[in-house]
């Protein structure tokens, strides 16, 4: 298929090539760039596919690359890579433009859906999209202690820090996370993360 081209812009080596073999193996095409600088000198124009690129790297990282990419006109569906814990990051490569943001080390499934999924998109999720309506109209259920956690959450703090930014224990962080995860209905803090920003609540 000539919509299922991935561009995976890594600077580790064997990151780069077990991730190319997963989608080759997947039935994707694939181009392998070192570094963002790579893939914005070869990408053609108007370039095809989606790009897949790791947000920690020197020289050009994830973020201005996708910065780069959306200066030089290009349109390409982007899925960010990042180590746990770069939630921050991520919320900010989504206001950039990414399509959705996979945390590191990912399960090969999730990375493949993602993938598909940017590719039929090709482009930002819809606000007008019912999904994320519903996902709005589920925050609006949220208590006033649990939309504090919820915008915790979404700014990166992990649950000693959202404990004492609101003065509570930990163990009762966790309780409203629970809580605001099955209002939300988000599968995970992955998923939480891209809806809030998507819905311009990050």
């Amino acid at each position: 298929m000539a919509h299922s081209l991935v561009h995976v812009v890594d600077d580790d080596p064997a990151m780069r090539d077990s991730v190319g073999f997963l989608l080759d193996t997947a039935g994707f095409e694939v181009a392998l760039y070192r570094g963002g600088t790579n893939l914005l000198a070869t990408l053609p124009r108007p370039a095809r596919g989606a790009v897949l690129t790791d947000i920690r790297m020197p020289g050009i990282d994830g973020l201005e690359l996708l910065r780069r990419l959306r200066a030089g006109g290009h349109t390409l569906p982007v899925v960010v890579m990042t180590g746990h814990g770069d939630v921050p990051l991520a919320v900010e490569a989504m206001k950039l433009g990414a399509c959705d943001f996979i945390e590191k080390p990912f399960n090969d499934e999730a990375l493949l859906q993602a993938l598909r999924s940017a590719l039929d998109r090709a482009g930002p999720a819809e606000a007008a999209d019912p999904s994320l309506q519903e996902f709005i109209r589920r925050v609006g259920t949220l208590s006033h202690r649990e939309r504090q956690v919820l915008d915790q959450l979404v700014a990166g703090g992990t649950s000693k820090e959202i404990g004492r930014a609101l003065d509570l224990s930990p163990r009762t962080v966790e309780i409203y996370r629970a809580k605001l995860m099955a209002k939300t209905q988000a599968t995970g803090l992955q998923e939480l993360v891209r809806w809030a920003v998507l819905a311009g609540l990050a």
